[in-house]
C-alpha cells in the first residue's frame, strides 16, 4: 500500500512539469505577436507621414509652377481718366533775345499762342546729334525739352527732331493743368532753327483752359511774327505769370 502510494505521488510529481512547460510556452507567442503588431503599426504610420509631406511638396510645387508660368491679370484702365483730345497749337521762336543759341543742342526759346496774341513763355531742353543726313540737307536729333507756360504748368516732350521734314515727338508728361497727360505733339519747321509750329494731341487732362487755347491758329509760314503786345510782353497779351 505504502508502495502505491509512493508511486502515485511519483507520478504526480512528474505530471505537473508538463502542465508548466505548456503554459509557458502558450504565453510566449502572444507576447511575440503583441510586439510584431505594435512594430508593423509604426511603420505603417510613418509610410503614411511620408506620403502625406511628399504629396503636400507635390502640391505646392504645381501652386508654384502655375503661378510662375501662368499670366497676370493687367490692371484695367482707369474709366475715369479723360480719354478725350485736345489740340493745343504753338509757336516757338528763336528770338535770341536771352543768349539762346542758334545751334540746337541747348537753347532757350520763347512760344507764343496759335493765334500769336499772347506770350505763353519758353521752352529749354537739350538735343543730341544723332545723324547726318545729307541727302535731304538736314539732320536728326534726339530731343528732350520742356514748355513752360507760367501758372499753367508745363509738359514735357522726348523723341526724334528732324530738321528736313515734319515729325512727331511723345508727350512724357506735365505739371499744374497738365497733370497726367499725354499724347504727342506734331513739330513743323518753318525756318530752322528759328521759327518752329507745334500741335499738341493731348489726352488725360480737364479741359484746357481758353487763353492757352487762343482763337484760330495763323497758318505757319516763314513770315509769320506775334503781335506786337505780345512782342513786348503786354500785360493784356501774356498768361499770368509767364515763364520768361
Amino acid at each position: 500500500m505504502a508502495s502505491a502510494s509512493s508511486a502515485l505521488k511519483t507520478i504526480s510529481s512528474s505530471l505537473k512539469l508538463p502542465i508548466s512547460s505548456s503554459h509557458t510556452s502558450s504565453n510566449t507567442p502572444k507576447l511575440l505577436g503583441l510586439k510584431l503588431s505594435d512594430s508593423i503599426s509604426t511603420q505603417n504610420l510613418r509610410f503614411l507621414s511620408t506620403s502625406q509631406n511628399s504629396q503636400t511638396q507635390r502640391n505646392n510645387n504645381n501652386i508654384i509652377t502655375r503661378s510662375f508660368f501662368s499670366k497676370k491679370e493687367t490692371t484695367p484702365p482707369d474709366s475715369s481718366r479723360p480719354t478725350k483730345v485736345q489740340e493745343l497749337c504753338v509757336y516757338e521762336i528763336n528770338e535770341r533775345d536771352r543768349g539762346s543759341p542758334a545751334y540746337l543742342r541747348l537753347s532757350q526759346k520763347s512760344i507764343y499762342s496759335g493765334d500769336l496774341e499772347k506770350r505763353l513763355g519758353v521752352t529749354a531742353g537739350l538735343c543730341v546729334l544723332i545723324q547726318n543726313v545729307a541727302e535731304k540737307k538736314g539732320d536728326r536729333y534726339e530731343a528732350i525739352y520742356s514748355f513752360y507756360f507760367g501758372d499753367y504748368g508745363h509738359v514735357s516732350v522726348q523723341g526724334a527732331y528732324l530738321t528736313y521734314e515734319d515729325t512727331y515727338l511723345a508727350v512724357t508728361g506735365g505739371s499744374g493743368v497738365f497733370e497726367g497727360v499725354y499724347g504727342q505733339v506734331k513739330l513743323q519747321q518753318i525756318v530752322f532753327p528759328f521759327k518752329l509750329f507745334y500741335t499738341f494731341y493731348l489726352k488725360g487732362i480737364s479741359d484746357l483752359p481758353a487763353e492757352l487755347l487762343g482763337k484760330k491758329p495763323v497758318a505757319p509760314s516763314p513770315g509769320v511774327e506775334p503781335s506786337p503786345a505780345a512782342k513786348a510782353t503786354e500785360p493784356q497779351a501774356t498768361i499770368p505769370n509767364f515763364t520768361n
